[in-house]
């Protein structure tokens, strides 16, 4: 790594996945300066100030498609026994442990979710309901084979979402990836030291929009498949990440 060159580790997580231990593994010995993490003011609050369950999902004030969303990740989480965004409060109790500052890089999620409920014509709408019921009637085995199928060929699944919601993927993903990509490319002005918690969905889209950067990433594929992740705990613990090849 150049003089001067922040290091930064991006890792994609999956909000319903149990993996706030390995979370916490990596914060505590990458011991960096910031933690930057997929959460905006509103969402950071829910998480390590929760409301009693069930009360946020129920509030009319909120999109739709947000309490949809949020009604089906808790069921998904609780699925994996473990609670949605758990990898987020991991990532944040032990960034304050440690002492690193904690920055949410995200937009309003509630905003977001109803400038999406907006502009999505009624076609997409229906093709978007329809998916969240099959999604919840396979459960925890779709969110296995969804996980795999995008880990074997990212692009062609963003691809084929794109095509069937294209109003989905513009707003929640490439709206949110080149916002958050602004964030992380200022806070490295700040921060010599970065780890960076995304949804994996985001990782690529974000790190294609900083080249300049060198960001160093472990992908969700790694922290849920055990050989993986002892590899990855390796070269954690052996501070080889991002050292690969350098001279």
């Amino acid at each position: 790594m150049k003089d001067g060159e922040p290091m930064i580790l991006m890792v994609g997580v999956g909000h319903v996945f149990r993996i706030a231990e390995t979370v916490s593994f990596i914060v505590k010995n990458v011991w960096p300066q910031a933690v930057l993490v997929e959460l905006d003011g509103k969402r950071y609050d829910a998480i390590m100030k929760p409301t009693p369950k069930g009360s946020e999902i129920k509030n009319q004030d909120l999109p739709k498609s947000y309490r949809r969303a949020a009604k089906y990740q808790n069921r998904m989480a609780s699925q994996n026994d473990t609670e949605t965004g758990g990898e987020m409060v991991a990532a944040v109790q032990t960034a304050n442990v440690i002492g690193a500052d904690v920055v949410c890089i995200d937009r309003d999620a509630q905003k977001v979710m109803q400038e999406m409920e907006d502009e999505m014509s009624f076609a997409e709408k229906a093709r978007y309901g329809m998916s969240t019921y099959t999604d919840n009637l396979f459960g925890k085995k779709k969110i296995e084979k969804t996980q795999k199928d995008f880990s074997l060929d990212e692009k062609a699944y963003i691809d084929a979402m794109r095509k069937k919601y294209p109003t989905f993927v513009r707003k929640l993903i490439d709206e949110r990836n080149t916002f958050m990509a602004g964030r992380i490319r200022t806070e490295s002005l700040r921060y010599s030291t970065m780890v960076i918690f995304v949804g994996d969905a985001h990782v690529e889209g974000i790190c294609e929009q900083l080249p300049d950067l060198k960001i160093n990433k472990i992908r969700l594929a790694e922290l849920i498949d055990p050989d993986k992740l002892e590899k990855v705990k390796d070269a954690i613990w052996n501070d080889e990440i991002g050292k690969k090849g350098e001279e």
